[in-house]
């Protein structure tokens, strides 16, 4: 991965961010450029970083209150009750994905939001070579990253989240500021809407098992 992809600011969260936060858990957090972003939204708020690449440690120290590099497939360090939890393009790098959500946000504050992202692997962009072509390939960036362990498509990562015990509110499908993406999506009258999302981010909140997953408010980006 390039060091563009360890920086980027994910500023496509902003319609999904809750109106106050005051200790941002950010799990993946790369170099803290969006951590660093929280923090100007959001002042006094204390930001907690997760992340496996060692060399990004005193770029990510700079930009938030507490780093942290950790192998998130093995133990993992207590965190004081966070009530705003990001998982961004991580979950799907991991051995046990629901496990590791569902650990560190169990002590998420009452009405506190957790924020993930996933890449849909029903893309257009694998689904019809695969269906045309028979094969797919993987790459060193995007829905096929050669580093991803899972792979999801809407269904089952609404289902990763209620296993985890998190209720989805609202999500966004991104992907669409190509324009052919946006016509399509007109054309087919939103038939296809699954198949030309990139990606999948979620907003979800807490709640006791069972899980009661209701209707998710979807827009898209």
């Amino acid at each position: 991965m390039t060091d563009r992809y360890y920086s980027l600011v994910r500023s496509e969260i902003a319609s999904l961010l809750p109106p106050t936060a005051t200790r941002i858990l950010d799990v993946g957090a790369g170099a803290g450029a969006t951590s660093q972003w929280l923090k100007s939204r959001y002042p006094g708020a204390c930001a907690i970083a997760m992340e496996g690449n060692a060399a990004l440690l005193d770029e990510l120290k700079q930009r938030v209150d507490e780093a942290h590099i950790v192998d998130l497939n093995g133990p993992l360090p207590p965190v004081e009750a966070p009530d705003l939890i990001l998982f961004l393009d991580v979950l799907e790098h991991l051995m046990r994905p629901v496990e590791v959500l569902e650990r560190l946000t169990r002590n998420l504050q009452p009405k506190g939001t957790v924020i993930v992202s996933v890449p849909n692997v029903a893309h257009v962009q694998v689904s019809a070579p695969l269906f045309f072509l028979g094969r797919f390939e993987y790459r060193d960036h995007g829905v096929l990253d050669r580093t991803h362990l899972r792979f999801f498509t809407r269904a089952s990562a609404v289902e990763m989240m209620n296993s985890a015990n998190l209720t989805v509110k609202a999500g966004i499908r991104s992907g669409f500021s190509p324009l052919r993406w946006k016509y399509l999506d007109r054309l087919t009258l939103g038939q296809a809407r699954d198949r030309l999302t990139s990606q999948f981010i979620m907003a979800a909140a807490r709640g006791a098992p069972p899980v009661s997953q209701g209707p998710i408010s979807w827009r898209t980006a």
